[in-house]
């Protein structure tokens, strides 16, 4: 299949309940990139087309290299498709679960520092991602590639309260202590068959449980991303002095 006689679809590459991801070669350039489709079912929905054209905007407002770059959207058969740069290489859920990738400690610090850098910028653009998952960040040369922009928002286009501001914000740095958590269990080897919260389970610098601890709201939440570059920055420290 060829769509908008320029792109042949080779496979597809995801699925959800808002789209199709479609991997393309685009016969004009002669190389791969990926085309999203809105799903038959939502496209005469007001709300899903909104959607997918605020996901196009969001990715237009964009230019960072861990960040699938925009060409253009096209209509075809009725259909509603955008394009965007093709990234080698699997999510971090593939990595973990059937490659069995491994973080230390300080790997999951450096790590974590890699994906603030990525928020920091989103948030610097006014851009909150809302979807921060293992399975929406790809790695390529080990650096964390973000995909993904369906739910996110834009803040500086509502009329949103400064609370509400800050709730968007807090859910993208709840959703990093999530992913810290999982780079960090990647190297636990459970000694007993009760579960345990990670508080008990992970043995970590205390320097590290006080980012968590802010990440995932169980003391007082961060406000600015800057906050937890520069407690980040404290616990990297710490690392190489251990």
């Amino acid at each position: 299949m060829v769509l908008n006689d320029r792109y042949e679809v080779k496979t597809v590459i995801g699925t959800g309940s808002y789209g199709i991801v479609y991997l393309c070669n685009d016969l004009k350039k002669n190389e791969n990139i990926v085309i999203k489709q809105l799903r038959n079912s939502k496209r005469r929905s007001k709300k899903e087309l909104k959607q997918f054209e605020n996901e196009m905007t969001i990715l237009q407002m964009l230019n960072h290299t861990n960040i699938p770059k925009f060409h253009e959207n096209f209509s075809y058969g009725g259909n509603v498709y955008f394009v965007m740069d093709f990234i080698a290489g699997d999510n971090l859920e593939a990595h973990i679960f059937s490659n069995q990738l491994t973080f230390n400690e300080k790997e999951s610090l450096f790590f974590l520092d890699e994906l603030v850098g990525l928020v920091t910028y989103l948030h610097g653009h006014d851009i909150c991602h809302q979807d921060l998952r293992i399975p929406n960040i790809l790695l390529k040369n080990h650096q964390p590639i973000l995909i993904d922009f369906g739910l996110s928002i834009m803040i500086n286009s509502t009329d949103l309260a400064q609370e509400s501001i800050l709730e968007l914000k807090r859910q993208d740095f709840y959703d990093l202590g999530e992913i810290l958590l999982y780079a960090l269990y990647t190297t636990y080897a459970s000694k007993s068959k009760k579960a345990l919260p990670w508080t008990e389970e992970l043995s970590l610098e205390k320097e590290t449980v006080h980012i968590l601890k802010r990440l995932l709201t169980i003391q007082e939440p961060y406000s600015d991303i800057k906050e937890i570059s520069m407690d980040l920055q404290a616990a990297l420290k710490s690392q190489k002095l251990n």
